[in-house]
């Protein structure tokens, strides 16, 4: 006959292990998303993962992503203000005249007495002239005395969107990159710690912004992943309107050369001159 004090103890055993197997099972499934011992995920694996193409192949399908309208040529439209130029907007017009054939425009509005003739010109002589039909998208920038730039792409139906960094995101969107939601999160982190930190922050976030600029890109040649991306576009123009490109730390400084090697940022670079 079964002692039922050691049939007790018997039961309370393996209520115990059963307890320490799923205790194990839980801290073997943390184990697999902790990679350091901060905490930090580690998403390297998974930005390497994306597919990146190149930003001077052949052009996405701009019907696709834009709407089809009847023949008509699609019009991008920025007001900006001249006296705080968009960097990042104009190295973007440049890489996409890499890739489609764009008809582009500079005016002048009545509310702005004068312009800089770098920024007159600021994309370049259009040596010829076709017919409009003949173009993809159209590419129209305004000097006009607003307080930040606004964008419009259907002129009839369009809210305006507003700020560099959104309307940055809307012309990058149209090389047709596609990206996995963790290198997305991060290219955009990157935007709005450009804008609202590097070039509108105090001193102590410009320092801090630097710090983690260079860590980033002590592992990798471009900001996010192994390819040129917004995040570089947005930064190295931010960059430049806080005139501590000279001061940066090493890798920044590298990683600057690099996107300046690029013709859209040397074309720029030429307006700072």
């Amino acid at each position: 006959e079964v002692d039922p004090s050691l049939q007790a103890l018997e039961s309370r055993q393996e209520e115990i292990l059963k307890r320490l197997y799923e205790l194990k099972s839980a801290v073997d499934g943390l184990s697999k998303m902790i990679q350091t011992p901060d905490a930090d995920f580690d998403v390297t694996n998974i930005i390497q993962s994306d597919e990146f193409s190149p930003l001077t192949t052949n052009g996405a399908d701009l019907d696709l992503m834009l709407g089809k309208d009847y023949g008509a040529l699609k019009d991008v439209v920025i007001n900006a203000n001249p006296s705080h130029p968009p960097l990042s907007l104009l190295v973007l017009h440049s890489l996409l005249c890499e890739r489609y054939k764009i008809l582009s425009a500079v005016h002048t509005h009545s509310s702005v007495k004068s312009v800089p003739e770098n920024l007159l010109k600021c994309f370049g002589e259009q040596t010829k002239k076709q017919p409009r039909h003949e173009y993809q998208l159209g590419f129209t920038l305004i000097w006009k005395d607003v307080p930040k730039p606004q964008m419009k792409f259907s002129i009839q139906t369009m809210c305006p969107i507003e700020g560099e960094g959104n309307i940055a995101r809307f012309l990058f969107s149209l090389f047709g990159q596609k990206y996995n939601a963790v290198t997305s999160t991060l290219i955009d982190s990157w935007v709005d710690t450009a804008m609202l930190q590097l070039q509108e922050g105090s001193s102590k976030e410009r320092a801090a912004v630097l710090r983690s600029m260079n860590a980033a890109l002590g592992r990798s040649s471009w900001l996010v992943g192994s390819e040129l991306s917004l995040a570089d576009v947005v930064a190295w123009c931010a960059l430049q309107h806080t005139g501590a490109a000279n001061t940066a730390p090493a890798n920044v400084q590298r990683w600057m050369k690099s996107c300046e090697n690029l013709a859209p940022f040397s074309s720029v670079m030429k307006l700072l001159k």
